[in-house]
């Protein structure tokens, strides 16, 4: 039987094309590909359409790959799109997506979707008419007045008027300021004074450029904030509500913004809710009559609060959900007990059942119930350590998840193994791997699952080790799994510990004749004792401005370029504050930034360098890990003969440091005229021996640029792992495993 054409549709014309550039990633990395052919679908924001090549799928932002889809994508019209797709997936959001705008259109060329229908897709993007008609059926909605762009544009005419409306409504302040047609908390405000009000107002107006909008201004609800998923039940024709998350907003923060939204780790969440069984039946039941009202089809979101008075107050009806790999939709489906392949399966299932397209077939999964993968072949156990001891604990489980959801399912057994602060080991579920951070993985956490690191050998074949920094970086892990005698990814013991110390790593390349940067390395003991002094010392060697870090962490933790003394004291106090015994002080490298994988054992190979853009001179944790918070340009933006000295002198970093199965590399580049020796100039600043493997990191990009997805690098990571431990005879050749792997790749087409 012929397998379903699925067009995933992302990017879009709205504010939120970064998201939606997330959420089609994960759908198209959980797609069944038994049942279904994937076609990845970008539409830029100018409305152009594009298949887009699968080597832009995982990059982290939409500028990364944005200029070349001209050249690279092919251009396909909406009108040509049902020869060659059956089914839309639609994970676009915002304007254009949830508007009714992108459903009359599929409506029109007769493409079946996913997701509510025109009307209630319009309906539920217009905030003021959803609440106005949610009122009108008996459920609750924050007090409120629209404010409109006239008066918004002429304020000083208006205030008076628009402060009389306030009081009427019985709004007080603090309140909440939002558009009017947008959605993951673009242009929200919380305003605690009135002279604020106009700012939030002109804010809200014009978040969507080239049009102004009314602006709702509302009532701060205070109470339990939740979000809850509800499915349609297809099979008995009923709607199926998951058990909701409680979300708690950071401290000092006024509402639930987009950052807490989609930084790893930020913010609070609870799934099931932390309320009675009574509270959580209603919460649903009124989710359930809001879908209802609103005619919402197949799913939806809904956000709200339980006021301390116990009445529930809706304050944002959704259409569709989000589907990042932590996302609502799958935290709450976890407990139920379905894996993200099994929603996107329902969801799928749920509208071909509409249009009278279902055929239940052998390979069909249920929720709860185990994919039906052929067990002929012995699989590899893999137990996948993520979490640990370090700063970069929560990018870790980022990694870790990622690791777990994209290890073969034909040729590996994945075993999610949280490791705790105190690093010990626990085999969690899918209903703990989803979670937002690891501290709610933590309060999850039950004395059934905890194994000892003398049980890896019996329960697993191989360890992936996904833990950044800390133990898991710094060959403490290392040690103990070749204590065990466990085979495992990336470099030994040596290579993780020299290359965990910046300082260290940095004085033996520069014996190695590597270029590095100048550097001081200051003693917690030594700046406590004479400040002044150190000051001294160190400025009469590197002068303003001076890049601050400690000198055993990544991911630009408490990293700060400096260019005066005051900020200097600050940075230092910062990193000595966080029980850090040394901090590095390093000279500012002019240059152009670049970060490089290097993959391989013996015979080490560099994928193509990528430009990190930073945009305030260093790069932040936020401009890595948020949802079009960064730029990677791949390969970058240099001549042949300038990638390939980079290349190069990657790879002889890599063999000399020792590492192994792979790596990446942060440098600077120099071209003759910027460097100190008038000659091209490679500056190494750090090596990460354990690169992050979230779903948009730089090394997958790379790795991309050669034909490699990212489900066979991790295979060939695990394959050089192998290879060290069990020490072949002939030794794997990295051109041959990269041909393979990108052969493979070509055929999985």
């Amino acid at each position: 039987m012929r397998k379903l054409r699925v067009g995933v549709l992302m990017g879009g014309k709205s504010s939120e094309r970064e998201v939606s550039f997330n959420s089609g990633r994960t759908v198209c990395d959980h797609l069944d590909t038994n049942r279904y052919i994937i076609i990845p679908l970008f539409q830029r924001a100018d409305g152009t359409l594009f298949i887009l090549p699968w080597h832009f799928l995982h990059r982290g932002k939409i500028s990364d790959f944005e200029h070349r889809l001209p050249t690279e994508a092919q251009h396909i019209m909406w009108s040509n799109l049902k020869e060659r797709i059956d089914f839309i997936y639609i994970a676009t959001h915002g304007r254009y997506a949830e508007d009714g705008t992108l459903q009359g259109f599929l409506e029109v060329i007769g493409i079946p979707y996913l997701g509510s229908k025109v009307f209630a897709s319009a309906l539920r993007m217009d905030k003021i008419a959803h609440k106005n008609i949610l009122r009108s059926h008996g459920i609750e909605v924050p007090r409120g007045i629209a404010v409109y762009p006239q008066e918004i544009l002429n304020f000083d005419q208006h205030k008076t008027e628009i402060l009389a409306k306030l009081h009427d409504a019985g709004v007080t302040l603090p309140c909440i300021v939002k558009p009017q047609k947008e959605g993951s908390s673009l242009g929200v405000s919380c305003i605690a004074h009135e002279h604020e009000l106009h700012q939030a107002l002109l804010k809200a107006c014009t978040i969507h450029p080239g049009e102004h909008q009314a602006v709702l201004v509302e009532e701060k609800i205070s109470g339990m904030e939740f979000s809850c998923i509800t499915l349609m039940d297809y099979k008995n024709n009923v709607f199926m509500p998951l058990p909701p998350t409680e979300i708690i907003p950071e401290q000092h923060t006024k509402f639930y913004d987009y950052e807490q939204k989609y930084m790893p780790g930020r913010s609070t969440k609870f799934t099931p809710a932390r309320c009675t069984p009574e509270h959580i039946a209603k919460i649903q039941e009124i989710c359930v009559k809001v879908m209802q009202i609103l005619g919402f089809t197949t799913m939806s979101r809904i956000d709200g609060f339980l006021t301390s008075d116990n009445r529930i107050v809706i304050i944002d009806p959704n259409s569709l959900s989000g589907m990042a790999p932590a996302s609502f939709i799958f935290l709450q489906a976890a407990e139920i007990n379905m894996s993200h392949t099994q929603v996107i399966n329902h969801l799928i299932e749920t509208e071909l059942q509409a249009y009278g397209m279902f055929t239940p077939d052998s390979t069909s999964l249920r929720p709860g119930t185990p994919n039906s993968l052929s067990t002929e072949q012995k699989k590899i156990k893999v137990a996948v350590l993520m979490g640990g001891d370090s700063n970069e604990r929560e990018i870790s489980l980022e990694s870790g998840r990622n690791v777990v959801y994209k290890l073969s399912p034909h040729k590996y057994e994945a075993l999610p193994i949280f490791v705790t602060d105190s690093m010990e080991l626990y085999h969690i579920n899918q209903r703990l791997l989803v979670r937002n951070s690891t501290k709610e993985i933590v309060a999850g956490l039950e004395n059934t699952m905890r194994i000892t690191w003398d049980d890896l050998p019996n329960v697993a074949d191989f360890v992936f080790i996904a833990l950044h920094g800390g133990k898991g970086e710094n060959g403490c892990v290392q040690g103990a799994l070749e204590m065990l005698g466990m085979p495992y990814n990336g470099s030994g013991v040596l290579s993780s510990a020299l290359c965990m110390d910046k300082y260290k790593t940095n004085e033996y390349l520069r014996e190695q004749g590597f270029d590095v940067p100048k550097s001081y390395l200051v003693s917690k003991q030594e700046w406590e004792t004479d400040q002044e002094t150190m000051i001294a010392a160190i400025t009469k060697k590197l002068p303003f401005p001076l890049i601050v870090k400690p000198h055993d962490d990544g991911c630009s933790v408490m990293v700060a370029k400096v260019t005066t003394k005051p900020h200097f004291i600050t940075a230092l106090n910062t990193i000595f504050a966080h029980n850090k015994e040394y901090a590095l002080v390093e000279e500012c490298i002019i240059g152009m930034e670049l970060t490089v994988g290097v993959v391989g054992n013996d015979t080490p190979r560099a994928l193509p360098p990528s430009q990190a853009v930073a945009s305030a001179g260093i790069l932040s944790i936020e401009e890595k890990f948020l949802p079009g918070g960064g730029e990677n340009q791949t390969p970058a933006p240099l001549p042949k003969e300038t990638l390939s000295l980079v290349q190069k002198t990657m790879e002889a970093v890599y063999k000399a440091v020792g590492c192994s199965g792979y790596a990446r590399i942060d440098c600077f580049y120099q071209p003759a005229g910027q460097s100190s020796n008038k000659k091209d100039q490679v500056v190494i600043l750090e090596i990460n021996s354990l690169p992050g493997l979230t779903p948009a990191t730089c090394i997958f990009h790379q790795a991309a640029e050669l034909g490699i997805k990212p489900m066979d690098f991790i295979d060939m990571i695990i394959e050089f792992g192998f290879e060290k431990h069990r020490q072949v005879e002939e030794p794997m050749h990295v051109e041959s495993v990269l041909q393979e792997e990108k052969e493979s790749a070509v055929l999985a087409e």
